[in-house]
């Protein structure tokens, strides 16, 4: 499609405003792109927008345009530092719908106190890259289906990590898991970025909560970092999530950031 959705004039030139594709707005003035807005389906089907504008008038532009053409509800993603993009938003009609923590996650046992942390009766930690991928796919989607079916996976980190419809288990060589008997009922996912590991996730099967597997992962891994000469991980927690709330402030995180995700209805 290469369909004008609006036309307004800035500075001597006009500035025409065209979606170019289903998911993708251009602003062009003076026959140069100045701004665009993008569209992009999350795994959990929610429509997330962005835009890339250089002042708040052009972006109001795309806005519009974008707004014109695309069902609602809409979501995006800000920092909430950033004041100006938030407000931004704001201005277009899109309020806050939930605030997810960045913390930073120290490493060192002395710290976290989990030093002496020892898995529950029965259970064992299987490393990262150790894990079966056919009972660890299993896991990741029975506690995706736990998720989905009481707080809702929406409440998860708003960062999602592109994949192919239907696999949720990217890398399984980025799991370590929690056995008992013949079954994994826990799982952790760090991501080793060079300039700091990401904790992706945390999930314990429900028939499994409250006996510390979550802890003993946390201590696994941990150590396992501390011990490669990580002093600290990052991760992302929803306000809302007391649970995970709990868990990384008894182990010494502390936040550093805070990204806002907003939805206009």
């Amino acid at each position: 499609m290469n369909s004008v959705h609006s036309i307004s004039g800035a500075g001597n030139h006009a500035v025409v405003v065209t979606r170019v594709s289903d998911l993708q707005w251009q602003a062009v003035e003076d026959d140069q792109v100045v701004g665009c807005g993008d569209a992009a389906h999350r795994p959990d089907g929610r429509l997330f927008i962005s835009i890339d504008a250089w002042h708040g008038e052009l972006f109001d532009r795309i806005a519009d345009a974008m707004l014109a053409d695309l069902p609602t509800p809409l979501y995006t993603v800000v920092d909430e530092a950033d004041y100006d993009s938030t407000s931004a938003w704001e201005r277009v009609g899109f309020t806050a719908a939930r605030r997810e923590w960045g913390v930073l996650v120290p490493t060192d046992p002395e710290i976290t106190g989990l030093g002496s942390v020892q898995p529950p009766t029965g259970v064992s930690i299987v490393p990262a890259g150790e894990a079966e991928e056919g009972p660890l796919r299993t896991l990741d989607r029975v506690i995706r289906d736990e998720v989905e079916a009481t707080v809702g996976w929406r409440t998860m980190p708003a960062e999602v990590l592109p994949r192919p419809a239907g696999i949720t288990v990217v890398d399984p060589t980025k799991y370590a898991v929690a056995r008992e008997s013949d079954q994994y009922v826990g799982l952790i996912r760090v991501v080793p970025l060079p300039r700091q590991p990401r904790i992706g996730l945390i999930g314990v099967r429900a028939d499994r909560h409250r006996r510390g597997v979550a802890r003993a992962l946390l201590a696994h891994t941990l150590g396992s970092l501390h011990r490669s000469g990580t002093a600290a991980a990052w991760a992302e927690v929803d306000e809302s999530n007391a649970a995970a709330t709990a868990l990384f402030q008894g182990i010494g995180a502390r936040r550093a950031g805070s990204t806002l995700e907003l939805v206009r209805r």
